[in-house]
């Protein structure tokens, strides 16, 4: 069984410049669709490794099962901080091209801080 291991530093590492590069990306062209990709990704990542976490064989499954369970807290940090800049960029293209946001996603988290 192959997993996608995301507990390995480096491949933590490019994958948070390349999320990061994303959101950026979808901010300067002004497309929510950018961000988006990147959490359809994790969100994908997360039902993967949920079912090999579920059907994983008994033998070596210590191992096996803690890996995946870095790799899944590992998913679920990125899909929030993804989360957060659809979100962001989403508001920042809806101002840009003077659409009205319909929920004002952002202003509950803005308002706090």
């Amino acid at each position: 069984m192959y997993i996608f291991n995301l507990t390995n530093p480096v491949t933590l590492v490019l994958l948070t410049i390349a999320t990061a590069l994303l959101i950026f990306l979808g901010k300067e062209i002004k497309k929510p669709y950018v961000p988006a990709l990147a959490l359809v990704f994790y969100l994908v990542l997360v039902v993967i490794h949920s079912v090999q976490l579920a059907t994983i064989p008994e033998l070596n499954s210590e191992e096996i099962r803690a890996t995946l369970l870095g790799c899944l807290s590992t998913d679920l940090i990125m899909i929030f901080v993804t989360f957060f800049g659809y979100l962001w960029v989403d508001d920042v293209a809806a101002k840009f091209y003077k659409k009205k946001n319909i929920d004002n996603s952002l202003d509950w988290f803005w308002n706090k801080v």
